[in-house]
């Protein structure tokens, strides 16, 4: 690409000096599409540049990456106040990308909404609903039959509405967006935690729930709170085993699950070269994992090489011209500052039941001897929407190859999820699905899969104490098979896939030997695989519906007797009350991730349908009364029971209530179920020692009052047989705590002060009902 002031000097040399032509050439030239899916919706770096100089000047200091992209999409750039981890900035995303677990909710939403068409491109992804079970198409076939009634509503919304839909098969979303919709300097939020993953090719991408999707679709400003920024500096280059997952499993070892709250990880430094595009976008993706609200790389050589690959050179190009403002600034700030030797960075291994538990590869065999985990593998899986690219692929496929090459095949059962519909084609045009195969394995549909819970396991039973290695990036308890005892333990590909060969979490294959069919020893060598493939991908398979251009015919069905699907009824204003005498229905004890308060697996066939999914609230949860999952006390019969049961009592009777919780209450996926659940069935308020960012948000869209403790301390005076009333909410303004009084049974009672981070729009939101109720209001 010439030089600027170079191509300036020939096109008026050509023109004849006229220099107003000169500028509508370059304005011409720089017309470049989002994406070939729609060529009418360009990039538009030149309001990101104007921004971008607006804020520098206002701020009089070198910016973050982070910074100029976020400061970049500002509605208001001149006078927007901004103060990291203070002001709540409102920003104009450029594209928005739905899951169809969650895509339903918001889908339902915008159309309760009123609203015609969609105002920024938007995308739908089927990826959640396909159950591993036989393998890739047997359970495709199924998924589709299954959920047909679900398919053809988000096909047909999409349609109404002007979405673009993925066909199941398609793959998921994070590839997906990877390969065709993310780009360098993007702002883009998807409703799912794992957006992050567009962070590898150097744009701010952000999970949501599915209101705050409705909002930017509805041309909303979209609110955010100003993030900080902590830089991750790279030094060193990776080699050998040591791979792009093993950067985030170190990293998340030392943030830990929320040590990137409110905060925006932004990797730089000389080592980031040695990762390829699609490592990058590993990296970001698990960045889900501590809590992080995206995480992102500036744009380099591996990312023009990728786009490049994936027929987006025009992107590649432009944004070599803009690339000043797609990097961070000499002498930029970071909130905090991590350092990462990559030369010296170790194969690495998380958990189990957290993905913060990290352990070298090496001494994980020690450590599970010690702790009593068992050391048997029953299974490898490896894909997902972490490390499902081409070279994933190809540097598992490598460590197959040696071990057939012995006559050895997996001793462990093992699975394979391509990540996209592209990545399955050219795995088996290219030979690496079937050497994966000939090892033993199954490849699985392209899908999310096992990873979220959608496993048809069949070797165990629940309640039998197990170990599984992934290449997934969480690992709740629970969260792949529903079995509270299977140990799940994240790791890179590669190392899943020789665990896998050796069958036991005391393999080390940096270090120790296996024994081939021929009696000999030997030992795996580090794997090597080209990054991208050689040839041009293989799309394979169509599997992209166009929004028509006219949709004026197209209908939406919702069948009043579906199970599937249900339209939304609005929930009640604020009645402009104190809360007086809330019920508590749990005291939760210890980790309460989203997973906890509104299960996946089986129960994401009822996304759909609120009333329906309601019946998994908060059955994970341990209530501390207890010790037990799913059984809390009811105040009126003072009998334990379910606690959805219980909950639907409190809401026939009357009675509103509250859920208390521990720290990083909600954090996990982005599902605002884990909101809506709550709030449909009489609940008022949320009191937590503290809150997920993504999931405090989908308390307050949907008329709840997330509220801390402002003396953490103060959860131990509350019992679950107490009553509370929250006072203050009639002089409900931003930064004055609430008062929160505690009614004992024995009559006695004490005050203590509960903090929020609401601001002057959620308070509205509050007082309307909802978010949503909120908008309407506003268009009357």
């Amino acid at each position: 690409m010439a030089p600027y002031s170079l191509l300036v000097t020939r096109l008026q040399k050509a023109l004849g000096m006229r220099q107003y032509h000169v500028a509508s050439v370059l304005c011409q030239r720089a017309k470049v599409a989002m994406s070939h899916f729609e060529p009418n919706e360009y990039i538009h770096y030149d309001l990101l540049e104007k921004n971008i100089n607006i804020v520098r000047k206002r701020l009089n200091r070198p910016l973050t990456l982070s910074e100029k992209i976020v400061y970049g999409h500002l509605d208001d750039p001149a006078g927007q106040e901004i103060e990291r981890g203070k002001s709540y900035l409102r920003l104009r995303p450029d594209r928005v990308a739905m899951q169809d677990a969650t895509a339903q909710m918001a889908m339902l939403q915008f159309i309760s909404s009123g609203l015609p068409k969609v105002a920024v491109p938007s995308t739908i992804h089927c990826d959640h609903l396909i159950e591993a079970q036989l393998g890739g198409e047997k359970d495709l076939r199924r998924a589709k039959d299954i959920n047909q009634e679900v398919y053809n509503f988000l096909a047909t919304a999409g349609a109404k509405y002007g979405v673009g839909f993925w066909k199941p098969g398609s793959g998921i979303i994070h590839q997906i967006i990877l390969e065709n919709y993310a780009y360098p300097g993007v702002l883009l939020i998807g409703t799912d935690s794992h957006t992050p993953n567009g962070g590898g090719l150097g744009g701010i991408c952000i999970g949501v729930g599915g209101a705050d999707a409705v909002d930017v679709m509805a041309g909303i400003p979209w609110e955010l709170k100003c993030p900080k920024v902590i830089g991750v500096k790279l030094t060193g280059s990776l080699s050998g085993w040591t791979s792009p997952k093993d950067v985030i499993l170190k990293v998340a070892g030392i943030l830990t699950v929320k040590g990137g709250t409110g905060a925006i990880v932004e990797y730089h430094g000389p080592g980031v070269d040695s990762i390829s595009c699609t490592g990058m976008a590993t990296i970001c993706n698990m960045g889900a994992e501590i809590g992080a609200t995206t995480s992102v790389f500036p744009y380099n050589q591996r990312m023009k090489k990728y786009l490049s690959k994936t027929g987006r050179a025009d992107i590649a190009n432009l944004a070599d011209e803009f690339k000043d403002h797609l990097v961070p600034d000499p002498g930029c700030h970071y909130d905090q500052l991590i350092e990462v030797n990559l030369s010296e960075l170790k194969p690495h291994i998380n958990g189990p039941f957290t993905p913060d538990l990290a352990h070298p590869v090496a001494e994980v065999g020690k450590v599970a001897e010690k702790e009593g985990w068992p050391l048997d593998i029953r299974v490898g899986l490896i894909g997902s929407c972490t490390n499902s690219s081409y070279e994933d692929m190809g540097r598992s496929a490598a460590v197959a190859k040696q071990a057939l090459a012995h006559g050895l095949k997996c001793k462990s059962q093992f699975t394979i999820t391509p990540g996209s519909e592209q990545i399955r084609a050219t795995i088996e045009r290219d030979g690496y699905a079937q050497i994966l195969r000939d090892l033993g394995g199954i490849v699985l549909a392209n899908a999310c899969g096992p990873c979220i819970g959608q496993w048809d396991r069949k070797d165990i039973k629940k309640g039998e104490k197990n170990t599984i290695v992934t290449s997934y990036n969480r690992n709740f308890t629970g969260r792949n098979d529903a079995n509270p005892e299977t140990h799940a333990f994240v790791t890179s590909p590669e190392i899943v896939t020789a665990l896998a060969i050796a069958g036991t979490l005391k393999f080390n294959p940096e270090t120790d030997y296996l024994t081939g069919t021929d009696g000999k020893k030997f030992k795996l060598e580090a794997p090597d695989a080209d990054e991208l493939p050689k040839a041009e991908f293989d799309p394979g398979q169509d599997t992209y519906q166009h929004p028509p251009k006219d949709s004026s015919g197209q209908h939406v069905d919702v069948s009043p007797t579906s199970q599937r699907l249900q339209l939304l009824e609005p929930f009640d204003k604020w009645d402009g009350k104190d809360l007086e005498d809330l019920q508590i229905l749990i005291k939760v004890k210890g980790k309460c991730t989203t997973d906890h308060i509104s299960a996946a697996g089986p129960w994401l066939k009822f996304r759909g349908h609120l009333d329906n999914i309601s019946n998994n609230l908060l059955i994970g949860a341990i209530n501390i009364e207890n010790g037990k999952a799913n059984s809390v006390r009811n105040a009126v019969t003072q009998e334990f029971g379910p606690v959805p049961d219980t909950a639907r009592y409190y809401k026939k009777h009357g009675i509103r209530w509250v859920v208390i919780g521990d720290e990083n209450y909600g954090e996990g996926s982005s599902r605002e179920h884990a909101a809506l659940e709550p709030r449909h069935l009489g609940a008022r308020a949320i009191i937590t020692k503290s809150f997920a960012r993504i999931h405090e948000t989908n308390l307050k869209k949907q008329g709840l009052l997330p509220l801390t403790f402002a003396d953490p301390a103060d959860y131990n005076k509350i019992h679950p047989v107490d009553k509370l009333t929250i006072q203050g909410l009639k002089d409900f303004t931003p930064g004055k705590p609430l008062k929160c009084i505690i009614k004992h049974p024995n009559g006695t009672q004490e005050t203590i002060l509960l903090n929020h981070t609401f601001n002057e729009t959620q308070i509205e939101w509050f007082r309307a009902g909802s978010a949503l109720n909120r908008m309407k209001e506003l268009q009357q």
